[in-house]
């Protein structure tokens, strides 16, 4: 506040200066003319000398004003008393004003947002939610756009374009070791994505207000299929999850009859009705009427307030071993495909020949085993294609597992994988715990005979890498 006195004041008298010399340049500038027979310019001294008082009048107000100012201010300091009370809530007012604004900044509320209005009460629970306007013809609209737009293929060289979609909350971590952690995390997934020619988009926005938490990747699914009619699958992937095996590549060829992809196992989903037989933290939607029709069908559990609640209580009693708790978007998905299973099942592959989701408990133990006995590109348990740290909540205040051995274990991923990065230039960390590198290789002045040798994105055969 000091400061700001200080400018103030700067600014006060540098614009009276400002028109000091604007009134002398005016004064300059205008001729004296013949009628008025010199009178003007007899009293133009007498003006002259009257104006220049009354400025030094106003310098001596101004700087007695900015000094007044600056003692206010020095009294928040150190303390004096100076018996003014309305100082007192004029310094009050300015702090409370202050840390409103400081708030306002930190979150993701906008003031003049007539959503902000909203509340339970103007939610109607006999009005089904919906994630926007009903599309029923998006196969031949993409089609016809596709057609009209031959620059952007939905296939490229053969290979089915994709768009990886990841986001966090708009909020800072409650731990500032958590946004240390989420830019590991987003940093190995453009990784992995330029390696694969993958588009990526890391999301922060809540697209819509009654969907938030787990329930906020529905909307921005939907909206980035219908906005990017170019792209054939669209991949969500949690921001607590990590590639692990570098060099795997999704099989796509297995998934021409489908368009939903998840990590899942069927005795799970349909004999014992468990809430954890799949996992939504990876998983693929073909851009097509079918998955915006899931997604319309999955959504209106999710509203917060008194519709997630009784939802989650519907879960709860239809799903094997899940706690009372909101209904969340894994569980709902499960429900649904449980219920409807003739309706949903036909397009839906359960994968599980390889890791789409990894539990991240039965791994990040084995990365020097995996070291010692395989190489990058089998995806399952021998060298796991994702690691994904479930129930650990690296960005919030708690979790299901201690904070420190989920940061030492998202450290032993991070670098597990991006030791597979850093042996294309000859480099590698110097423990699965440690951020420095060394170097594992000379360099030399034939770099590309070396290409194919060390290339991991290419097959290698009978040796074990890292």
């Amino acid at each position: 506040r000091e400061r700001e006195s200080e400018s103030v004041c700067v600014s006060v008298g540098r614009e009276m200066g400002q028109e000091n010399a604007t009134a002398q340049k005016r004064g300059g500038a205008l001729p004296t003319t013949a009628a008025n027979g010199g009178r003007a310019a007899a009293r133009s001294p007498m003006i002259s000398r009257g104006r220049q008082i009354h400025r030094t009048f106003n310098n001596i107000k101004i700087t007695i004003l900015c000094g007044f100012v600056t003692i206010l201010v020095l009294r928040g300091y150190i303390g004096v008393n100076l018996g003014n009370s309305d100082a007192d809530a004029v310094n009050q007012n300015l702090i409370e004003e202050t840390n409103r604004i400081l708030a306002e900044i930190r979150s993701d509320k906008d003031p003049n947002d007539p959503d902000n209005d909203l509340s339970d009460a103007d939610i109607n629970p006999n009005v089904t939610y919906a994630l926007g306007p009903k599309i029923t013809n998006w196969d031949e609209e993409r089609k016809v756009w596709i057609d009209r737009n031959p620059e952007f293929p939905s296939f490229v060289n053969g290979k089915a374009r994709i768009l990886l979609v990841t986001g966090s909350p708009p909020n800072p971590c409650d731990n500032p070791i958590g946004d240390h952690y989420l830019l590991k995390a987003i940093k190995n997934k453009i990784d992995y994505c330029r390696l694969h020619g993958i588009e990526i988009v890391y999301n922060m926005a809540h697209l819509d207000k009654e969907l938030a938490g787990y329930w906020a990747k529905l909307p921005l699914i939907r909206r980035l299929m219908l906005s990017h009619p170019e792209v054939e699958w669209i991949w969500w992937m949690d921001s607590d999850a990590l590639f692990t095996d570098m060099l795997f590549e999704l099989p796509l060829s297995k998934y021409d009859s489908y368009n939903l992809v998840v990590h899942g196992y069927p005795d799970l989903l349909f004999d014992q009705k468990s809430w954890i037989a799949v996992n939504t933290g990876s998983f693929l939607f073909r851009n097509c009427q079918w998955s915006l029709d899931l997604l319309d069908a999955w959504a209106p559990m999710g509203p917060k307030g008194a519709i997630r609640d009784a939802a989650g209580k519907i879960l709860t009693a239809n799903l094997k071993g899940r706690p009372a708790f909101e209904a969340d978007d894994q569980s709902a998905l499960i429900y649904l495909l449980v219920s409807k299973k003739d309706h949903w099942m036909k397009k839906v592959f359960l994968e599980n020949s390889f890791y789409l989701h990894g539990y991240w408990v039965g791994l990040v133990d084995r990365y020097e085993e995996m070291i010692e006995k395989y190489h990058p590109g089998f995806g399952d348990s021998r060298w796991p294609f994702v690691t994904h740290f479930v129930g650990c909540k690296p960005c919030g205040s708690y979790g299901d597992y201690p904070v420190e051995r989920c940061l030492s274990s998202m450290e032993r991923a991070f670098n597990f994988a991006d030791n597979q990065v850093l042996n294309l230039y000859g480099f590698r960390h110097r423990g699965l715990l440690s951020p420095k590198i060394k170097r594992i290789r000379n360099e030399t002045v034939h770099p590309l005979e070396f290409v194919d040798q060390f290339d991991f994105r290419r097959p290698v055969h009978g040796k074990s890498g890292s």
